[in-house]
């Protein structure tokens, strides 16, 4: 028998399944811009590929710089900061 995939996409298919308006893209959210120092929490949206690891589904921190469309997250994991690339359509402005 063929051994499963172990990959970081496994048992992510119904990660957050967006059940209302299936399928359309909100352009807004693929259009958002943030600042430097902007505190985000990143909130995986299955409909767009690219997503961040999903162990950090739900992390909040802050953005450090962009890097083409995408944006650094700096966000403490316990005794760690770690700095996670993600794409604006993953992440919602916290206030």
């Amino acid at each position: 028998m063929a051994k499963g995939s172990t990959g970081f996409r496994r048992k992510t298919r119904h990660l957050r399944v967006k059940l209302r308006n299936k399928g359309k893209i909100n352009i807004r959210q693929y259009m958002q811009e943030f600042r430097e120092g902007d505190v985000v929490s990143i909130s995986i949206n299955p409909r767009f590929q690219n997503i961040p690891h999903p162990r950090f589904q739900g992390k909040s921190g802050k953005i450090v710089k962009k890097q083409g469309r995408a944006y650094y997250v700096q966000i403490k994991d316990k005794n760690k900061v770690k700095e996670i690339i993600s794409n604006p359509e993953h992440l919602v402005r916290l206030q």
